[in-house]
This record gives structure tokens, sequence and C-alpha cells, in this order.
């Protein structure tokens, strides 16, 4: 008899639960929905990932609807605006094309426009070894070693780092990394971003002798300030290069004085002249 009841108490609440369910199910379909229109303009957004250097084209970009209250200061509203102009800087898909990442209208595209103002674009030739085994990236950061002879003696023969923290603009004919995993990359031409006088020691760092790239941490800004190395410094015979060793002012060795004579004093006897030793 209880189990009966307990069963019939069971189904009388699953009905009322069902049935409470159901209601409020058919309440909530039934609700308005409101819909809030917000104010919009068209900004001009990149189709696809663009590259540093690239030339905009009409397929590059679209104008999209945009929530007016975020628009970004500068946006452009027409695509015709900004066709023909090179970026400066790399842009990813739907990014708004803003006034900061665009060259002059008089610029062009391509690595013209990228070179600040003041500095110079460089290139020198490399191989796997000058290079770094394809390491040497867009992007990277350098020190430039160069080996040469002076005197054209071999044993004057002196290797000095001579640029530092040169960053570099290309690799072959890419602005770019092609991936964000820093594979290496085989290029025959290294092109560096120097100031006028880097570009002058570039220059003749790499027609008087040899050069080669040393990759560093693009973190670390550090400065060193080194003597060079020569053969006879790197085998342990000499300290430093000799032009190192001869640059200061030359020491002579001072002469031997002769000894001072003792005091004497001359006694005069007639014609005889006498002297004696005083003390």
């Amino acid at each position: 008899m209880n189990r009966v009841r307990i069963l019939m108490v069971l189904v009388v609440a699953l009905m009322a639960g069902g049935g409470l369910a159901a209601g409020t199910y058919s309440y909530l379909q039934n609700v308005p929905v409101k819909t809030v229109s917000v104010p919009t303009r068209p900004v001009v957004i990149a189709r696809a990932n663009l590259a540093l250097g690239t030339e905009l084209r009409a397929e590059d970009l679209v104008a999209s609807p945009w929530p007016e209250g975020s628009i970004p200061e500068g946006a452009f509203s027409d695509v015709s605006q900004i066709v023909g102009r090179g970026l400066i800087a790399s842009v990813v898909t739907h990014e708004p094309i803003l006034p900061g990442k665009l060259a002059s209208k008089e610029a062009g595209s391509g690595l013209p426009p990228i070179i600040p103002a003041g500095k110079r674009a460089v290139s020198v030739k490399v191989n796997e070894v000058i290079g770094v085994a394809g390491y040497v990236l867009p992007g990277t950061v350098v020190d430039v070693v160069t080996t040469q002879s002076p005197t054209m003696r071999p044993e004057d023969m002196t290797s000095k780092v001579v640029l530092t923290q040169v960053p570099v603009l290309t690799a072959g004919t890419r602005l770019e990394q092609e991936g964000k995993d820093g594979k290496p990359m085989q290029v025959t031409v290294v092109t560096l971003l120097v100031s006028p006088e880097q570009a002058e020691r570039l220059a003749l760092a790499s027609s008087e002798g040899k050069i080669h790239l040393a990759l560093r941490n693009p973190l670390d800004s550090s400065e060193p300030v080194t003597p060079g190395i020569q053969p006879g410094g790197l085998l342990g015979r000499v300290g430093a290069p000799r032009a190192a060793r001869s640059s200061g002012p030359r020491i002579v060795p001072a002469s031997p004085q002769a000894p001072t004579p003792p005091p004497t004093v001359e006694i005069i006897r007639g014609d005889k002249r006498e002297r004696t030793v005083v003390g």
C-alpha cells in the first residue's frame, strides 16, 4: 500500500514538473526580441595578411561596417584613397589600414619607403658561413666582424668587430621572414640598415678584407668594445695587436750619468800648484 502511494506521488510530481517546464519554454519562445541598432561607418580593412613593402591593390582591401564609437583614429572609409601606396609595416587579416602604416604617396612601395630618415640600406654578399647558416633573416640583428691586414703582411692580419647592433632589412629579396618559427633561409645577399658613417665602414671592410656576420639576441643592447686579435695573440704569443701595442708614446731609457768628482782645494806655492781633496 505504501509503495502504491509513493509511486502515485512520483507520477504527480513528474507531471507537474513537466507541465511547468513546457509552460516556461512556451513563454520564452513568445517573448518579443528587442533589436538594438548600432550606428556604423565603413572602414577600409585588409582582406588577407599583407607583408612589409606591399603595394596596396583594390583586391587586397575592403570597406567593412565598423561601430562608429570604436573606429580607429585616421581610418580610411574608401578603398580608392589608399590604392597604390606602400606598406611600411605588415598588416594582418581584417586589420584596419591606418596612416601610420602607409608610405607617402610619392614614396612608392618596396624597400625605399621603409628606410628611416638618416639611415641607409647597404647590401653585402654572403654565403652559408657568413650568413650564419641561413639564420640571418629579415628582422634579426647582427654584428659585423672584418678580417684584414693593414700592412699586407700575414703576421699583421687582424680580426675586429667594426659594427654592432645592425638590423637586417632583407635577406635575398624578402622583406619579412616566411614563418614565425625562424627557419634558416639560404641567400646570397643580405641588406643591412646603417647610418652613413657605418655605411662607409661596411664598404671599406667588405672591399679591403673579409667580413662575417655575428648573429645576436635582439634584446641584447650591449655594445662590446674589443681590441681585435692577431695570429700571435690567438696563439698566446702576443697580448694585443701590434697597432694597439705601438699606439702609446715610445719610452727611451735615460743614459747613465758620470759620477760627480769630489770637492778639491788648489794650493799654490811659488811656481808649484797642488790639488788636495777636501774631507
